[in-house]
């Protein structure tokens, strides 16, 4: 299953996230996933694996596992390198081993304190907070993201963490369309009206964190999980499956691609069977509904010591 983004390409629903994945981990769990099926792969220079993960891919296309047409590659600007767009695009090609990604994302609507290309430092300023960069604009960076796509580093280019305003904005002044808005999304936090926006304007949502971020973001954020709601419970028994299928399979229906990260092969397949599996009836996408609490997993705050999202 896979959607169309306004650029021509096809994006699969379905793929698997590397943030937090253990470099020790990632070429079984790469190569594994491939011989599952999994086609869509959302990696980043901040997560700092990528050197790791372009191993695991350039294993799998030279043993002829997969072809590389057949895979989609996402990677991300980091905040820092925002005035080193290009430089920063071709540092994470250079560590993927790719000619090209099929998704280059701005990680975050923020410019802060260069530390250099690919370091992706987060440069705190004497009060703690994250020192922010007043020189670069967003539109900048859009239209430097915009000449990626001229030079042919990149097929589609898009946003992320942007919320609906700063995504207007950016149809505003982009002369080349967002493919992509990624951002948190789960039952817990849903955001609907960006949902909405976003698919009146082309734009293909994505949801980060579809899982609410699971034990993760519990232990590092004191975050509560979505995974433990009594009615996702209730809906894992009626359905026979996990809690974990049922929101990805309510992810899946609203039309927006979710990429849970995993490092168990279990759920790997586990997460994979949403696709064909099992279809949630519209009564219970209603009930999902009833249980938003507009509740943030990932608070940025815990690190950069200001709440960017304010």
């Amino acid at each position: 299953m896979a959607i169309s983004l306004n650029s021509g390409f096809e994006m699969p629903l379905l793929g698997l996230g590397v943030w937090r994945m253990e470099k020790d981990q990632i070429r079984n769990l790469i190569i594994t996933a491939i011989k599952l099926g999994y086609r869509h792969f959302d990696c980043a220079a901040h997560y700092k694996n990528e050197v790791e993960v372009g191993n695991a891919l350039a294993e799998a296309f030279r043993t002829g596992l997969v072809k590389r047409e057949e895979v989609f590659i996402t990677s991300k600007l980091w905040n820092s390198d925002h005035g080193h767009v290009v430089e920063a695009c071709k540092d994470s090609l250079k560590k993927l081993q790719l000619d090209y990604l099929d998704l280059y994302l701005i990680h975050f609507p923020i410019a802060s304190t260069h530390t250099g290309v690919g370091t992706t430092g987060s440069v705190l300023d004497e009060d703690k907070m994250l020192d922010m960069d007043t020189t670069i604009s967003l539109e900048t960076t859009w239209h430097d993201m915009e000449k990626l796509v001229a030079m042919g580093l990149v097929r589609s280019i898009g946003i992320s963490n942007y919320d609906m305003f700063l995504t207007r904005d950016c149809l505003a002044y982009s002369k080349i369309k967002p493919a992509v808005n990624q951002f948190e999304s789960h039952p817990y936090f849903q955001r609907e009206s960006l949902i909405k926006f976003c698919k009146k304007h082309g734009i293909c949502a994505t949801a980060h964190t579809p899982l609410g971020g699971s034990v993760a973001n519990t232990e590092y954020f004191g975050s509560i999980s979505c995974l433990d709601d009594p009615v996702l419970k209730g809906l894992a028994k009626k359905y026979e499956k996990s809690v974990a299928q049922i929101v990805l399979r309510w992810g899946i229906q609203r039309n927006i691609a979710v990429i849970p990260k995993t490092s168990k092969v279990e759920r790997l397949k586990e997460n994979l069977q949403v696709l064909e599996d099992f279809k949630l009836s519209k009564e219970d996408m209603d009930l999902i509904k009833t249980i938003d609490r507009k509740y943030r997993t990932n608070p940025a705050s815990k690190t950069w010591g200001l709440d960017v999202y304010a």
